[in-house]
């Protein structure tokens, strides 16, 4: 917020708990009021299913409740989200879903990770379909090894082996996903819908 707003644009945070069966609601209740404090009224152009979480047990270890809190953020949010603010997205809107390259990699650790985010990509999918006659595009993105200041990447060691997964033999920085997301959500991006981008940097191509 402090960052958009210091380049002289205007931003709000709202927060909601998504594994929560309320979340959906809890987000529009925090975001109703401040739109229309802002623009006069509840509408959303861009909305972007951000929010994930991983999981690492093997498959012997994967419990009831590691796959219901796994599901509940990323796949079942999105689709209640996009439910509850979908009638305050204009015609010609944009719908983006950030996924995952583990729907087309595999690693058993991260199995119910994979499975979440493949469901995402049938989310993306469906809703493309069913909402193209009014020219909401709706499309998935899915990034790589991003340093996003995280601990695993003051590791050279550790950047030092994702960067030889890598087709530029680097890691990915924020910019490198944001302005692809920033092309789809954009007006030159209209004739495109259902596709999954692949926003990796060419990760284990071969």
């Amino acid at each position: 917020v402090e960052s958009i707003q210091s380049a002289g644009g205007r931003a709000f945070a709202v927060q909601a708990e998504l594994g929560w069966p309320t979340a959906a609601d809890e987000l529009y209740r925090n975001l109703a009021p401040q739109l229309t404090t802002l623009h006069g009224k509840v509408e959303l152009d861009i909305l972007v299913n951000n929010a994930g979480v991983m999981d690492t047990a093997p498959l012997g270890r994967i419990s009831n409740q590691d796959f219901k809190d796994v599901y509940a953020v990323n796949a079942k949010a999105p689709v209640f989200i996009t439910q509850r603010l979908l009638p305050h997205i204009p015609d010609g809107g944009r719908i983006l879903n950030i996924s995952s390259p583990l729907t087309r990699i595999a690693q058993p650790n991260q199995l119910v990770h994979a499975m979440s985010k493949g469901a995402l990509e049938q989310l993306t999918l469906h809703l493309a379909q069913l909402l193209g006659p009014r020219g909401i595009t709706v499309n998935s993105v899915r990034p790589g090894f991003t340093d996003n200041g995280g601990p695993v990447f003051k590791n050279p060691e550790t950047v030092k082996v994702l960067e030889a997964l890598n087709a530029f033999g680097r890691v990915g920085r924020p910019a490198d996903v944001a302005d692809v997301v920033t092309f789809l959500a954009s007006e030159e991006a209209r004739w495109v819908t259902g596709s999954i981008l692949d926003a990796t940097g060419g990760t284990l191509l071969g």
